[in-house]
């Protein structure tokens, strides 16, 4: 599974891309710290069997978290955000995008995610290949008819996605391997050197300029 490294990799990305010239030291730690947050629904699942992938990795999070947005800054006649400029809405809205992109999506398309949790209870995995064949023209096994793979997984009464804080459902067994994954894949380790280098230019360029 892709680890919070390589979520706040991908974050880390996202935030060179479209923070511009907000990018800075606060501005990248707020970013990340939201592409980060919903891997703490692990420490949920010690309390709630199940909430693993379900409780943080719900759309409705980044879809409250939007709806809030546009409230304060249209609607309010006094936005907090807006006290902090440009920069404040700007941030806030490419932290939402790095909480859902970065944050929900790896794991959406590695292993499954609740997506619609609490309202609906299903996990599901989006897996297979999108790809031009030049005797069936463009095929994908994502979703749909033909799938390669059953999108819905279970529920939370079901499922159980091991971790090295929650290795099994109730009870961990007795000197159980706890694994703390960096990288599971060498697309994965490039993804997290990718955003390491381009993290660490960014920085120095914003010093630099400064």
């Amino acid at each position: 599974m892709p680890s919070t490294l390589v979520h706040v990799a991908f974050g880390a990305l996202l935030s060179a891309a479209l923070l511009g010239l907000h990018y800075d030291a606060r501005s990248l730690g707020v970013v990340l710290a939201a592409t980060a947050f919903p891997d703490l629904d692990t420490f949920v699942g010690l309390v709630v069997p199940g909430a693993h992938r379900a409780a943080f990795h719900t759309l409705l999070v980044p879809l409250a978290l939007a709806a809030l947005v546009v409230w304060d800054t249209r609607y309010r006649e006094r936005s907090w955000l807006r006290q902090y400029g440009d920069r404040g809405v700007q941030v806030a809205w490419v932290a939402i995008a790095a909480y859902l992109l970065a944050g929900i999506g790896p794991d959406l398309f590695f292993n499954g995610a609740n997506v619609l949790y609490p309202v609906v209870d299903r996990f599901v995995e989006f897996t297979g290949h999108v790809y031009l064949s030049n005797q069936y023209g463009l095929v994908q096994t994502v979703w749909g008819p033909g799938a390669g793979n059953s999108p819905v997984l279970g529920t939370t009464a079901t499922v159980h996605y091991r971790t090295g804080v929650d290795y099994a459902r109730g009870s961990d067994p007795a000197n159980v391997e706890r694994v703390f994954p960096v990288a599971m894949s060498g697309l994965q380790l490039l993804v997290l050197l990718t955003g390491l280098f381009v993290t660490t230019v960014r920085l120095w360029r914003v010093g630099r300029d400064r």
